[in-house]
């Protein structure tokens, strides 16, 4: 097939397998699979060598892993050492020792325990990655740890494949002469690279960059990268790792966030063609002759990852038991590297050809399995212990002038106005972390739900002149100011609306007043532009205060409208058409003054 009408079906399957199912709450990565399943060798074979794809989109990962690394400084990754090579190697340990224990109880050797338990203790580092980038969770506890696990996991490779020979009994004992040299070339590469990145490359990318050529400097951040990369693959090291510590180099520099922005997009699309080289690795054949025993395998190595994994997470990282949890779910899969050592043991006969092919099916199938594991958890388990959470707090304060339901961001402005002033006033968050900060710093906040109505009692609404609805959730704010109407018709509801859909929402619930949450900073924003490109400021005013009327009347306007998305598109564009004839009656007359 012509390789343009290739790319062109590719691009078309995952245009359309992505959005469904990211729409369906299944996550990107799985709707890649798919699209490499359906395209690949066993399905519509419009691909054939998959091989290439794969090592071509291996590239991904590495622009991944400098894309982290830009974004911890030497000094963070110098604080987490202890994990990532405490818990780090106790994951690897335990793993081997959990997988290769099992693999001796159903009857195979022990050279083909260790060579499975040191390939499948590894997960993927770009689909854990991705999975926490997706869901936003690349800062939290369970993201970190995940994060330090893998970097270990990235540099116990190295002698993973090191003693795959000797297993093999094709090697003998190397002298300490040769051990000497190779140990000397690693350092020196580390050495050259850790020098390279703080005293050379700065220097580089400031003459590249001083041209103002766009694509060259594009250019020259793959080049860093890939040229990085290859550099520790040729002493035997992961390029991956190679990359990530180019990154850390670079994070203290003025050029981070431009590397950054120059290769998002590369890293992107190189991910998502890794994630389909996967799905086009699954041999259907294979799976629907012998599917119980590839499922089983690929479920009970997830299972037993997950178990090992979460008990560090909850006893060495000092995680929650539901976080420790959601750790192990993310790491039960067998990674990328898993696809090498395999390969590399079917070269030295440590595995026959099927064995082979079935491990790298297990592989791949607990890949497809994890998205569907982590969505699973968060609409069975996660949804029961939201629903079990400790009951709230009891509120005993008497009467207040002010609830505020929500304490977060937008909500703590006005309880600091209302401290400040000694006014008493009652807050309430459903996030019972969120109440546990704001605390510490001394405010008076309770754990509770607004949007149920025992706990509008509680905090006694009725008795308040105002409440403040500040709560993020769209839906969960909805269903407090319809209560609050019905129960409590005589309190004034200032609410906060994200944005103007919300806000037509809200007065659909009989809200009155409310505030977009950076309608008036962006007002304020686009008044200084104003001044910046040259009106006086007086003008500058008059003009923003102009369109802000204009606007607050539109959007009056348009509330009838907002269940009609042709009727809304027209009252748009009417609405432009009439501002800009404001602004030019306006520019009129001050013409004639």
């Amino acid at each position: 097939m012509n390789p343009l009408a290739q790319l062109v079906i590719l691009f078309l399957v995952a245009v359309i397998a992505v959005p469904l199912f990211k729409r369906a709450g299944l996550g990107a990565i799985l709707g890649y699979i798919a699209a490499g399943i359906l395209l690949g060798p066993y399905g519509m074979r419009v691909f054939s060598n998959v091989d290439t794809m794969m090592h071509i989109s291996e590239f991904g990962v590495v622009l991944l892993m400098f894309v982290i690394g830009l974004e911890l400084q030497f000094s963070r990754l110098k604080a987490l050492r202890k994990p990532i090579f405490g818990l780090g190697s106790l994951q690897v340990a335990l793993c081997m020792a959990g997988i290769g224990g099992v693999t001796l109880l159903l009857g195979y050797s022990l050279t083909l325990a260790i060579v499975l338990g040191s390939a499948l203790a590894l997960s993927s580092t770009a689909f854990v990655l991705q999975l926490l980038a997706e869901k936003k969770e690349l800062a939290t506890s369970h993201g970190r740890l995940a994060f330090t696990i893998l970097l270990f996991q990235d540099m116990a490779v190295v002698p993973f494949i090191a003693f795959l020979p000797f297993l093999a009994g094709g090697g003998s004992p190397s002298s300490w002469e040769e051990n000497l040299f190779d140990a000397g070339r690693i350092a020196l590469t580390f050495a050259g690279i850790v020098f390279a990145g703080r005293y050379l490359l700065r220097h580089v990318l400031k003459f590249i960059h001083a041209t103002q050529v766009r694509e060259i400097s594009i250019a020259a951040a793959l080049l860093l990268v890939a040229g990085t990369a290859l550099l520790m693959e040729s002493v035997g090291l992961s390029m991956a790792l190679g990359a990530f510590v180019a990154g850390v180099l670079l994070a203290d520099s003025e050029f981070r966030h431009q590397l950054e922005a120059d290769i998002e997009p590369f890293k992107g699309l190189l991910l998502g063609l890794f994630f389909i080289s996967v799905g086009m690795t699954l041999n259907l054949e294979r799976v629907l002759a012998n599917p119980l025993f590839l499922i089983s395998g690929a479920v009970l190595l997830m299972l037993i990852k997950t178990v090992l994994i979460a008990l560090i997470g909850w006893r060495g990282g000092k995680l929650k038991k539901l976080g420790a949890l959601r750790l192990g779910l993310l790491l039960s899969q067998g990674g990328e590297f898993g696809f090498v050592i395999f390969s590399m043991a079917g070269q030295l006969q440590l595995l026959d050809k099927s064995l082979h092919e079935q491990l790298i099916a297990i592989i791949t199938i607990s890949m497809v399995l994890t998205p569907i594991a982590v969505f699973l958890f968060e609409k069975t388990v996660m949804r029961f212990a939201h629903d079990s959470h400790p009951a709230f707090d009891e509120i005993d304060d008497g009467k207040t002038g002010v609830v505020i339901a929500g304490f977060g961001r937008f909500g703590q402005i006005s309880g600091r106005v209302l401290a400040s002033l000694r006014i008493p006033f009652t807050a309430l968050d459903i996030n019972p972390e969120q109440v546990s900060v704001v605390r510490r710093f001394g405010n008076k906040v309770h754990y509770g739900d607004a949007s149920q109505l025992d706990m509008l009692h509680a905090a006694r609404v009725g008795d308040a002149k105002v409440l403040i609805l500040a709560i993020d959730d769209i839906d969960a704010s909805l269903r407090t100011a319809r209560l609050v109407q019905q129960d409590f018709p005589d309190v004034r509801i200032l609410a906060r609306a994200r944005n103007r859909r919300h806000a037509h929402l809200l007065m659909d619930a009989g809200v009155t007043w409310m505030v977009r949450e950076n309608y008036h900073s962006s007002l304020l924003m686009a008044e200084e532009m104003l001044v910046g490109i040259g009106r006086e400021r007086k003008e500058a005013q008059e003009l923003i205060q102009l369109f802000r009327d204009a606007d607050e009347s539109t959007l009056i306007r348009q509330h009838g409208l907002h269940n009609d998305p042709d009727k809304i598109l027209q009252s748009a564009k009417e609405a432009a058409d009439e501002l800009r004839e404001l602004f030019e009656e306006d520019q009129r007359s001050r013409d004639r003054s």
